[in-house]
């Protein structure tokens, strides 16, 4: 698959990165002498960020390529994202040129935060409205605006590179969200300008507590929890008679002036200055991470989308040393301590999502432990035999060292890329009837494929170090 990116700014960057690390070819046309340079380091960024969202590993990169001319890219590309400046007048020339190139069957999506796709399409064009959020590579809400056909098409897409295409039921100015934050914006224009509170302090109302509640449950959902044990309809009665107050200014604009400009600006800078924009992308981009990571757990808001997504990226195989693949991802920044390598904790939470991932092999999974029966770890052993650093890919084979029944002997091998594994992790589980708590032999299915991996696995070579399991000397 191959989508073009028509500019290749902040946002069509982000859009070549996204599409790019789940194993699209992307082809970049801009103009600007710099483009190649500005959409490496946002690649750079998504290739650090947007790997750490999962527990499976994405799809092979594909290729980038920037291209001399519109035509170049846009030929046989199955989607086309323009990401010109918001300038109408641009907009119907580049989609102009698209459409003469273009593969007629080809998605034709427009970043635009503000025109309908009726003013996209004025003179011919059958663009429709693709409005992602920065950064495009980590957050998922695409607003789609425009033929129903085409929005469906395109939302198809999008869910297949872990975005989340929200379609609007009908056009309107700024679509939904950028309506949402305009209001925001507006309100905290005038406090500045009235002297009631700072660009950090508003930063902080947000970030220190209603911007936690919105990342999870958005807006409504919060004020039905407002509401108590009666939801929705008390928060309305208890907090409608305000809509009268003279609380906001959101019918009126404070007048731009240099003046106002120096004084957000200059805070601004105060606020933020001591930091580079590439040094305050980066700190975002890991909080994101966290946060969406933590989302995933539970499956909350954007979390959910990234645990969807994460289903559908292949897993399994044999790794470097001919044993199942039990676990392949990419170490997130969380992993990582203040010397730039993972830490002691993450290593056992790598191996024990590998456990759990031959739990799954041989049906010890969910819907067994519902039935009354599971596997617990009696004990551990980490070997720790060279640095894992961010970012590194690691995948995890298992090799079943033994299984009498009620045991189940594990050996993990942590691989990044060299001859050796760079760590090791020997767990013994035992198996358990949850009823009784007692220790237990399996039965059924997963008694038969425990066997049958203790079979396949009998003729191996025995890991270099088994310590568990053994009598006290």
């Amino acid at each position: 698959m191959k989508a073009a990116m028509i500019g290749g700014g902040v946002i069509g960057g982000g859009w070549a990165a996204r599409f790019l690390l789940n194993g699209w070819d992307v082809a970049v046309f801009d103009p600007d002498p710099e483009a190649e340079r500005k959409v490496g380091e946002v690649l750079a960024n998504a290739r650090r960020a947007l790997p750490g969202l999962y527990e499976r590993a994405l799809p092979p990169e594909g290729r980038l390529g920037f291209c001399d001319t519109l035509e170049e890219a846009v030929e046989g590309a199955d989607w086309v994202q323009e990401s010109v400046p918001e300038r109408l007048d641009l907009k119907h020339r580049v989609l102009a040129q698209v459409m003469a190139a273009a593969p007629e069957d080809a998605v034709i999506g427009s970043s635009t935060s503000g025109f309908k796709p009726s003013e996209l399409n004025a003179q011919g064009a059958r663009a429709v409205v693709a409005h992602p959020f920065n950064p495009v590579y980590l957050l998922p809400l695409v607003e789609l605006v425009g033929d129903a056909d085409l929005t469906g098409r395109a939302a198809e897409t999008l869910r297949g590179i872990g975005m989340f295409p929200l379609i609007l039921r009908r056009e309107i100015d700024a679509h939904i969200a950028d309506r949402f934050l305009e209001a925001v914006w507006r309100e905290a224009l005038w406090l500045v300008k009235d002297g009631i509170a700072t660009t950090g302090e508003i930063d902080e109302a947000i970030r220190m507590g209603f911007g936690l509640r919105w990342a999870q449950m958005g807006l409504f959902e919060t004020y039905r929890i407002a509401g108590g044990e009666a939801g929705m309809r008390h928060f309305l009665a208890q907090f409608g008679p305000c809509l009268t107050w003279p609380w906001t200014k959101l019918m009126d604009v404070p007048e731009f002036t240099d003046e106002l400009v120096d004084l957000i600006a200059g805070q601004s800078d105060a606020q933020s200055g001591h930091r580079t924009i590439r040094e305050l992308e980066r700190l975002r981009d890991d909080n994101l991470v966290g946060i969406l990571r933590a989302l995933r757990r539970t499956g909350s808001g954007a979390g959910g989308v990234v645990l969807a997504h994460e289903r559908t990226l292949p897993q399994g195989g044999t790794g470097p040393d001919g044993l199942p693949v039990t676990l392949e991802m990419q170490v997130p920044t969380s992993f990582v301590d203040y010397n730039g390598h993972m830490n002691e904790a993450p290593y056992l939470e790598v191996g024990v999502r590998a456990s759990d991932r031959l739990m799954e092999m041989i049906g010890a999974d969910a819907d067994y432990i519902a039935g009354g029966l599971s596997y617990f770890t009696a004990e551990t052993d980490i070997r720790f035999l060279s640095e894992i650093d961010i970012g590194a890919r690691i995948t995890v084979t298992t090799q079943v060292v033994g299984g009498d029944g009620r045991k189940l002997h594990l050996f993990h091998r942590f691989w990044t890329g060299g001859e050796s594994p760079a760590a090791t992790m020997e767990t013994l589980l035992l198996h358990v009837d949850l009823g009784t708590r007692r220790v237990v032999a399996p039965g059924g299915a997963v008694a038969e494929r425990v066997a049958a991996l203790v079979a396949a696995h009998a003729g191996l070579p025995a890991p270099e170090r088994l310590i568990l399991g053994r009598p006290a000397s």
